[in-house]
């Protein structure tokens, strides 16, 4: 199915651009008419994936983060989140609920959290070369009146 609509930013793995990534995908969406809470399902979703690119995909220098979004006819937005850092050496692993890398301030609950909120979540990565992470969630479609 091709997209109606897309857009497509890149910006530098800083925590402040976690806030620009997922304000930048609630006014994307917004083209949907979502709920308030569908906004907020998808703005933790993406700060979700794009705190990943930053504490893990980077962890010693800054990268660049892509941020692609696309809205297609049957009101499916579609969110990936691209990065070109470390990758994650066993997807199944890092997916695992409270297993993270990150150290012991980190909860391990990012894809788990994604899952929650999306309606399908896909992971492809690979070590040395970089993740990919695909987020889908269907906007109900509303009526006036």
């Amino acid at each position: 199915m091709k997209p109606v609509n897309e857009a497509k930013l890149t910006f530098w793995s800083r925590s402040a651009n976690e806030g620009f990534a997922r304000t930048a995908a609630a006014c994307f969406a917004a083209q949907l008419d979502p709920t308030l809470d569908e906004v907020n399902d998808v703005k933790t979703a993406v700060s979700e994936a794009v705190t990943n690119c930053i504490v893990h995909a980077y962890p010693d220098q800054l990268g660049l983060i892509v941020l692609r979004l696309r809205l297609y006819p049957d009101n499916t937005l579609e969110i990936v989140v691209k990065d070109s850092g470390v990758g994650i050496p066993d997807v199944d692993q890092a997916r695992t609920p409270l297993w993270s890398t990150g150290g012991a301030d980190r909860s391990g609950m990012g894809f788990t959290i994604m899952e929650s909120f999306m309606d399908a979540v896909k992971v492809r990565s690979r070590p040395g070369k970089g993740t990919t992470v695909t987020l889908r969630r269907r906007i109900a479609r509303r009526f006036p009146g």
